[in-house]
């Protein structure tokens, strides 16, 4: 039985929420730290949405990108994001425009607040900084590890995750680690962890690849890393990995491995984001395409709105 008070337990609940929203805002580019970020959201939540109205350059949809970031998006538009900017440009008759910015600290108030563009193609649904539109895909945390090597991890609570090396994604030095550190280090997954920072070296391609790398490389046995990122990166690697959904979905009390994403336009505009809600639908199957294409894993909802896995293995991949 634990010893904490439910006085430490609950300032204990309160830093993780913390460190949670810290790493939203740090994977997905947005401003720099959380009174920031509330401070914007006031500024923006004040306005009178009805009343905004907003300009864009007549057949043109500019979007904000990172130039170095596969498979979400790189300068030479080979990631899934920079088909789904072609596929929305041919529905709405414009050309795309982009706005190259590294996504790191200050991406959302340099890029999209700044007027430099309209929309930023990944987002999570329930961002603040951001009028998102309804998801078009959900996504989760993976296990990544070599079919050779005779390990089978499917959950957090598997006691192999005990006894080989396991490489996790870190933010930085101020706490804020990803869901995954936070539940290895609460089952006592501590010792034998290898830390890979999800901003790498940006003078390398796609710096968060390192740790899928590192997997194939045999540096860690076992890798946690966001679906995306692997599902695409481990299909390139010259030996067979697999990539299966960590489970469970949530750790409670508020630790979620699953996120529904969205695309993302200014705050007020929802003539914009009507237009990408009814893309959305209207070319839903040829979205789908694009993220299989890409190795996106997806995770769904059953009747009751708990968390499914669709097609074999755990997610649609």
């Amino acid at each position: 039985m634990s010893s904490r008070s439910p006085e430490n337990l609950k300032f204990e609940i309160s830093n993780l929420r913390l460190s949670l929203t810290l790493v939203v805002l740090f994977v997905f580019g947005a401003c720099g730290g959380k009174q920031q970020a509330q401070t914007v959201a006031r500024q923006q939540s004040q306005q009178t949405t009805s009343q905004q109205k907003f300009e864009r350059p007549e057949g043109v949809l500019r979007v904000c990108a990172d130039p170095n970031n596969l498979p979400f998006s790189n300068e030479r538009g080979e990631g899934f994001e920079n088909k789904l900017a072609e596929l929305l440009a041919e529905d709405l008759h414009e050309r795309v425009e982009y706005t190259w910015w590294a996504q790191r600290r200050g991406f959302f108030r340099s890029t999209l607040r700044a007027g430099a563009c309209d929309v930023v193609l990944g987002v999570p649904s329930s961002f603040e900084l951001a009028a998102t539109t309804a998801p078009y895909y959900r996504s989760t945390y993976v296990f990544v590890y070599r079919r050779d090597k005779g390990i089978r991890v499917r959950s957090f609570d598997d006691k192999v995750l005990h006894e080989v090396k396991v490489g996790v994604q870190l933010v930085g030095d101020d706490g804020a680690n990803t869901p995954p550190a936070h539940a290895l280090a609460a089952r006592g997954v501590i010792n034998n962890i290898r830390g890979y920072t999800l901003y790498g070296d940006y003078k390398q391609p796609n710096p968060p690849a390192r740790i899928v790398e590192a997997v194939a490389k045999g540096e860690v046995d076992v890798a946690v890393a966001w679906g995306p990122l692997a599902g695409y990166f481990a299909r390139r690697e010259r030996v067979p990995l697999e990539v299966v959904p960590v489970s469970p979905q949530f750790d409670l009390p508020f630790l979620p491995f699953v996120y529904d994403i969205s695309m993302g336009v200014r705050r007020g505009d929802e003539d914009l984001r009507q237009q990408l809600d009814d893309f959305l639908v209207r070319r839903h199957d040829e979205i789908e395409r694009i993220l299989d294409e890409y190795g996106v894993p997806r995770v769904g909802k059953d009747e009751g709105g708990r968390v499914k896995d669709e097609g074999n293995g755990a997610a649609k991949l």
